[in-house]
Parts: C-alpha cells; structure tokens; sequence
C-alpha cells in the first residue's frame, strides 16, 4: 500500500520557511522584455494604489529617463534624497541605503533591479541592498528586464549582438513573492519609441538601428513570457506538492520517458526528444532502478547508460529512481513533477512471463488515470542470452557460476538427506505431516544457495517423495489419484517458496549493497568535511577510492597558470594531456567515453559550483566495478563531493589571505601614520629651529635653551626610530644573546638612560637582596627597563612616585615598574601590549605604540611574561617575570679533594 502521508521533515522545513516569510518583507518585480513597456509606470501605479490603501511608500530610486507620463506618477510620492559617492574625482548620486533603513517605510520603490553601485557601495549589486532591505521587514517594488538575467543573458547576446555586463543571478529572480508581467506588442513598442516616449529622438534613432529591431524585440517578448511561465510552472508544482495534490494538472506538457535495457533504447530517447520539440515541451528522461534489473548482464546496463548518456546530450532532464516495483515507482514520480506524457518502449515477454508478472505498458494503463501514455517500438532484442554475472560479482563477490554449481549439489544431497530422515519417520508420522520436510529442506537451499538450486530442489523433492513413499512405493505411478492433487500443491508450494526466498535473498544482498555504498558516500563526505587543506583532501579521497572502486585514483589540481599537476605518487600513470583538455573543456574523457576512449584511465572534471577544481582519473582493475550504472553514479557522487571539498579550502584560504592582506594594509597604514605624524613633527620642529640660528636672529642667551630643544627632539626622534627597528629585528626572528649576569647591572644603565625623561619624578628602587644570577641579553631586557620608565614618566605627572623593584617568585625573578598616576584604560590591560594600540588613540603625548610591544616580544623571548594592570586606589603596574634556571659550574670552581 502507498503511503499516503504527509513528509514530516517536509511540514517541519515548510513551516521554518513560512516563518522566515513572515519575518522579510515581500519583493515584488515588474519584468519586462526590453525598456519602453511600461515597467516603471506599471510600478507607481501600484505604489500609488498602496498609498491610498494606508502604505507608507518611499520612493529609493526611480529612472524616468524624461518620460512626462511616469514623472507624472511620482506627484504624491515621497522621494528619498540620494546620497553621493567619491569615485575617480567625481561625486555621484547612489541610494541612501542607511537612511531607507533608518526611514522604516512599509514599502519603497527600487528601480532597476540589477543596476551596479558605485565602487565605494557597502554592496556592489542593487539587489544586494534590496535583500538587506527585506531582512528589514521592508517591502519592495522593482523592475527588471530579461536580458539581465544571468542564465538568459549569453542568449541575448546571441540574438541582439550586444551582452549586457548587468545582470541578476537567477534564484535571486526566483525567490521573489510575485512577479508581474508588463508586455507591449513590438509594433506598439516602435511606435512609443518613434514618438519619443521611450528615448530622445537622437538616441531613439540609433535604438531602431541597433537593439530595438522587430526580430530582437519579438524574441525578447518570446524569452520573457517564457520564463515568466517557468515561474508560474515551478510555483504551481509547489503548490500541488504543499497541498498534497495526486492528479496530474495539464496546465503545460512535460514529458517523462522511461529508459529501459531493451535494444531500442536509442531510439526510444529521440522519439521522446521529437515529442517533446513537437508539444513544445520539458522533457525528463529517468531510469528506475528495481531489485529485478539488478540481474541484467552487463551489455544490456550498458545501454541504460547509454541512454541516459544521450538525453543529457538532447538537452533532457536526467534522474535515477529507486523502488521496488517500475509502474508505481514511474507514476510516482510522474505525478510529483505534474508529467502529462509517459513515454516507454514497447516490451516483448512469453506467455509464462505474462502469467507471472504483468508487462509494465499493461501495468501503466490501468493505472495512469491522467497521464497520457506513448508506446515506442524496437527491434527485437538479439542479446537474450548473454551471461548475467556483472552486477552479482558487486553483490556476492566469488558467488557466481561456482558457487551456484556447488548450489547444485549441495540440492541433491539436501534432498537424499531429507528422504533419509522421512524413511525414519514414516512409521510414526502421515505422509502429509512428513512432507512439510521437503519444504523445508527447499527454503533451505533457496535461502543458502538462490533461484536454481531452489527449483532443483523442488522437482528432486516432489520425485523422491513419490518414489520412495507414495503406493506403490519404488515406482513413479500413483495407485490413488488423490496423491497428484497432493504433488501438484507440492510442487506449487515448493516451486512458490523457492522463488520468493530466492527474491528476498536477493533484494536483501541489493539492499546490503546500497547500504554499503550509502556508508562510503558518509565517510567519504564526513572526512572531507574536516579537511583543512587541498593535500589532505586529495590523500583521503585516494585512500577511500581506490578500495571502493578497485582502481587507482589519481587526483590532478591545477597550479596558478591553470595547468594540471598530479598530487599523489601514481601521477605516471595519468596522461597529463588528456587530463588537461577535461579540465578545460569539463568533458570526461578515457576509458568508456566517446572522448579517447583507447586511453586506458577515465578522466573526470571536478566540477563545483563556481569552476572547475581539478581532474579526477581513474584505473580500474576491473571494468564493472566502475562503469556499472550503480557504480557510475556512486563515482560522480564522489567526485562532487571531492570538488566541492576542495572549492570549500579554496575559499578559506582566500578568506585567510584576504585576512592577512588586511592586517599588512593596516599596520602599513599604522607605520606610515607614524611616519608622517610622529617623525615629522620633530623633523619640521628640528628644521625650525637649525633655521633661527643659521639665520642669526636669536640671541646668545636664547641660544642654550635653542640647542637644549634640538637635542630633545633629536633623542625624541632616534627613540622612535630605534622602537621602529627594534620591532622589525625581533619580528624578523632575531634571537636573545643571552648571558649569566646580575639583573643589578642593567637596572643601573637603564636608569641612567632614563636620567632626563625621569626628572621632576620621585623614583624609588627596591631590588630584594637576594637576587640570583641570570641567563638574559642585556640590551634587550635593558630596552624593555627603559621603555617601562619611559612609559611610567610620560604619562604620570610632574611628582608623581615611580617605583623598580625587583624580587624572587619561585622559579622565576619578578621586576616590577609602578607609579601613582591615573591608570590604564579598563578593558585595555593587555590590548596595550599589540603593536601601534595605545590607551587614548586622541591624546597629545607623543608616542606610537610600539614600546609595550617591543617589551613583550623581548620578554617572551626570554621565555617570560609581562603583564599590566591597575593599582588601588590610582596608579598602573607593568610586571614581566624572567625564569631562574641553574648557572653552570665556572672553571676553576671545582671542590678541592683533600
């Protein structure tokens, strides 16, 4: 029985979707095939029925192009200014996007929906800024015309001779709420244009020359109605499939041909294309994947492929269903895609194949109420008798002609056996109670061993049951006729049970199959997931393909200059010319293709949904493992999958490089930010004052105090310098020469570097008694000492307490620089320590950021830490810890032995 049912998962995502819909706003587009219908009009005129209605409309863009009768329909309206843009020294209007947002109108007008900002623009695209505008709540009326549709835009360049470089990706066309059709017959259009009402007439002399022919505009016409149709189309098969709708609607022909193994395959795919080019129609080509053509032989698969192979080429839709039985499996599917034709080929079957099984044309008639069914004929089929073995070696491995010979045997020896065991039991049991052992010795043989031996065993079963114990005994005649009703069922009951266990088998061993290759699709996509860069994707589908395949995999990505190069160790058994040409043409060539088919490897473009990502070849041990249509299909899975993984790694390591890109833009900018401000501003202050004393013009008492501020802004100057090349030494990865000393020394030449930055402060020094010797460059922890007291001194007041103090903490020696001034930023503690950050970006204390960074790279280097933080009740502490580690003996050190 069908299941009837609604799709739970199918209600859930329904009901997330209408959700979703009632947060955006609606989107509703005026399409047209070409300017000069009417589209704008059209749009205000609706606008303006809202605004009656209540609607508070806002006017965004609107394109009159000086027609008086759409500036007409703007009277009333409001009209939100523009905002202007910077672009190449020019300043240009564009949509105010924030303040639409701002505005919060319930609907606003966009004209030209595919119209490109100004370079500049937080989107590059209008429709970029109407999806912002609709995850607002705000709805919004737009015009477009099919030439700017992505998928339709190559055809107008074809029939016009003029690409048009704005276009709309397709789905964005799609998910609009409402799409509403504006046409203009081509003689009407001509006539506006002649009289003015589309261009000035200079302009609209040169459009009747060039785009606005009659043969353009009828096509134009042709290609709008039509994707306005497949629209209606896709939104009526929605709505058949929400509301649960089994009745075919032949609101439009669609066609859906069946794809059999028959001989006429070929011809029956270009019946369907002609019937399909005839209605004007869709069409689908669709191959039903049932337990009973598991059993085909190879050629006759082969032709399945083949077909399906050709359809694609025809220009049909291709799909592979899954079911047990063909006609309900066929209708099914026909009803969800609203398929008015069924087109299948004609079938030839024997009288005992009739009386078993229904052929599917009679199966399809009586059951397709409301879908029109086509017959086509074939010649008859001249490969009856090929060996059907190629699929069953994917299914039961060794368990073809051998083991079904031992099958054989092993039915004979079931059947003596069971005879044996019915002698022993015929004293004390009825004929008809002893014979349920032959049955049971049938399921048996057919369970273990399949159709054949199931049969053998039931026609050995009847016979000996006959012979051995049916009056008169020894002897095949039968003294009572009742014993051949009894045969009869017999043999029925046994030929019966035979086959369906035979059939369970094999559909179980299907279903195995199936689920063996479900579980290599998850792993295989569960693994690719985690990947984080193109090798380790390219190492795990090797690994993972060459098992499920029986073959050798070489996977080939392309370099900078778009030429392949092969990834893994068996790159010298792929032609690398051969692989190139799939890559660029995206056409699978090699082995079983119509491309180089003498080539021993099959090539496989990796095609994702932005390009092409590499070459997929394939060796395969043998052939059925690959180009059996289960096989096939599991092997362009797998090689979507792989593209898609490898795109996904692509655009991370865009997103990273783009990351970094923006982090040297920014620290260029910060450097050169320095440069400009910080180092200039003692160089003009140096310029100035060398000036006044060159010149003459100051006297011998103003000169000491003229000299003394050059000589400070030269120190200021060769500070900021010397942190500028201290950080690009240390980044550059310039190790500490490292020293045993004690830290007593470098304090006192840090302090009396920081002698004239720490007058008119209080500076206290306090190092524990204690101290040990320890391992460190004294330049550099005598820098990190200066730029803290430089640092403590620079923002603190005159007189305030600076403290240095120094003290063992376990294993590591704790220096501490103090003060008593206003503190940190709170929140900023350890931000301080990133290059160019300082606590207030707007203070007028001179520095870059560079000395707590410097202070920090240098200690880690140590393999210390540095830290900062607040005091109580006011002031700031910057702490960095130095580890202790034990001294080597010195020479001459050594215990004296007595």
């Amino acid at each position: 029985m069908t299941d009837t049912r609604p799709d739970p998962d199918a209600l859930l995502d329904a009901i997330k979707q209408d959700e979703l819909a009632a947060r955006r706003g609606r989107l509703k587009i005026f399409f047209g095939a070409c300017a000069g219908v009417g589209k704008t009009y059209a749009m205000l005129s609706a606008a303006r029925v809202r605004q009656q209605e209540g609607c508070k409309v806002l006017v965004g863009v609107v394109e009159t192009h000086g027609r008086k009768e759409t500036e007409a329909q703007l009277h009333g309206l409001e009209v939100l200014p523009p905002t202007r843009v910077e672009y190449k020294g020019r300043s240009l209007a564009e949509f105010d996007l924030d303040c639409a947002l701002a505005r919060q109108p319930q609907l606003i007008l966009m004209d030209e929906f595919a119209h490109s900002n100004v370079p500049g623009s937080r989107h590059s695209k209008r429709w970029q800024d109407v999806e912002e505008l609709l995850a607002a709540g705000i709805d919004v009326y737009t015009t477009l015309n099919v030439q700017h549709l992505e998928s339709l835009n190559d055809v107008v360049g074809q029939i016009t001779g003029i690409v048009v470089r704005e276009t709309l990706p397709d789905h964005v066309f799609d998910q609009a709420e409402e799409v509403a059709l504006v046409d203009l017959p081509p003689d009407e259009l001509l006539a506006r244009l002649a009289a003015g009402k589309v261009y000035l007439a200079q302009q609209a002399e040169r459009a009747v020359k060039n785009f606005f022919r009659k043969g353009n505009l009828l096509a134009l016409r042709e290609l709008a109605l039509r994707r306005t149709a497949d629209r209606v189309d896709a939104q009526m098969r929605a709505y058949r499939a929400d509301q649960s709708i089994k009745p075919v609607w032949h609101a439009r022909e669609r066609l859906l041909v069946c794809i059999g193994h028959g001989p006429g395959t070929e011809k029956l795919v270009r019946s369907g294309k002609r019937l399909a080019a005839s209605l004007d129609a869709d069409w689908i080509a669709v191959f039903v994947e049932t337990p009973q053509l598991q059993r085909l032989p190879d050629a006759q698969r082969a032709r399945i492929m083949k077909g399906l192979k050709l359809a694609q080429e025809l220009g049909a839709e291709t799909t592979i269903l899954g079911g047990s039985e063909l006609a309900a499996t066929l209708l099914a599917y026909a009803r969800t895609r609203n398929v008015s034709k069924l087109v299948v080929g004609k079938t030839s079957a024997g009288p005992l194949r009739r009386l078993l099984r229904r052929p599917l044309l009679e199966q399809l008639t009586r059951q397709a109420h409301d879908v029109d069914v086509y017959v086509v004929s074939h010649e008859p089929d001249q490969d009856n008798a090929a060996a059907q073995e190629g699929f069953n070696s994917l299914l039961f491995g060794e368990a073809t002609r051998q083991k079904q010979g031992h099958g054989y045997v092993a039915a004979l020896l079931a059947c003596l056996l069971t005879t044996g065991l019915v002698s022993l039991l015929t004293p004390f049991f009825d004929l008809s109670n002893v014979v349920m052992l032959y049955l049971l010795a049938v399921v048996l043989i057919a369970v273990r061993f399949g159709r054949g031996p199931g049969v053998l065993a039931s026609v050995v079963s009847v016979a000996t049951f006959d012979f051995f114990f049916v009056p008169p005994r020894l002897s095949l005649s039968v003294s009572d006729t009742q014993y051949l009703l009894t045969f009869a069922v017999m043999f029925a009951v046994a030929l019966i049970i035979s086959q369906l266990t035979a059939r369970l088998r094999f559909e179980a061993n299907i279903a195995t199959y199936r689920e063996r290759r479900t579980r290599a699709l998850y792993d295989l996509g569960r693994e690719l997931s985690a990947a984080l860069t193109a090798n380790q994707i390219i190492d795990i589908a090797v690994s993972r393909l060459q098992p499920l395949f029986n073959a050798s995999i070489v996977l080939l990505t392309p370099n900078s200059q778009e030429q392949l190069r092969a990834e893994n160790d068996s790159a010298a058994q792929a032609d690398l010319g051969v692989a190139q040409w799939v890559y660029d043409k995206q056409q699978a060539a090699g082995l079983g293709t119509q491309t180089l088919p003498s080539n021993a490897m099959l090539y496989l473009p990796l095609k994702a949904p932005m390009r092409n990502r590499g070459v997929l070849a394939v060796l395969p041990e043998q052939l059925d493992q690959v180009f059996l249509p289960e096989q096939q299909r599991l092997l362009e899975t797998c090689a979507a999958q792989i593209a898609l993984a490898l795109e996904r790694v692509h655009y991370v390591e865009v997103a990273q490089d783009a990351i970094v890109a923006m982090e040297s833009e920014r620290l260029r900018n910060s450097v050169l930010s320095v440069i400009s401000h910080d180092l200039r501003t003692p160089l003009t202050t140096l310029v100035g004052l060398s000036s006044l004393l060159a010149e003459g013009q100051v006297d011998t008492a103003k000169q000491a105090d003229i000299a003394q501020s050059i000589q400070e802004e030269s120190l200021r100057m060769n500070h900021l310098v010397t942190n500028l090349l201290d950080m690009a030494r240390l980044q550059s990865g310039v190790k500490p020469n490292k020293t045993w000393q004690l830290l007593d020394d470098v304090v006192g030449s840090a302090l009396r570097a920081c002698q004239r930055n720490l007058q008119g402060h209080q500076l206290e020094v306090a190092l524990a008694s204690d101290l040990p010797v320890l391992e460190y460059d004294a330049v550099l922890i005598e820098r990190v000492l200066v730029n803290l007291l430089e640092n403590a001194a620079k923002y603190t007041p005159p007189g305030s307490d600076i403290t240095l103090q120094a003290q063992a903490e376990g294993a590591t020696i704790r220096v501490c620089v103090q003060d008593d001034g206003p503190g940190l930023p709170a929140g900023l503690e350890q931000k301080l320590f990133d290059k160019f950050s300082r606590g207030n970006n707007e203070s007028t204390t001179p520095g870059v950021g560079l000395g707590l960074a410097i202070c920090r790279s240098i200690v880690e280097a140590h393999g210390g830490q540095i830290t900062a933080s607040n005091r109580q009740p006011h002031g700031a502490a910057f702490c960095f810890t130095l580890p202790v580690s034990q001294m080597p003996a010195l020479p001459g050190d050594e215990e004296i032995q007595p």
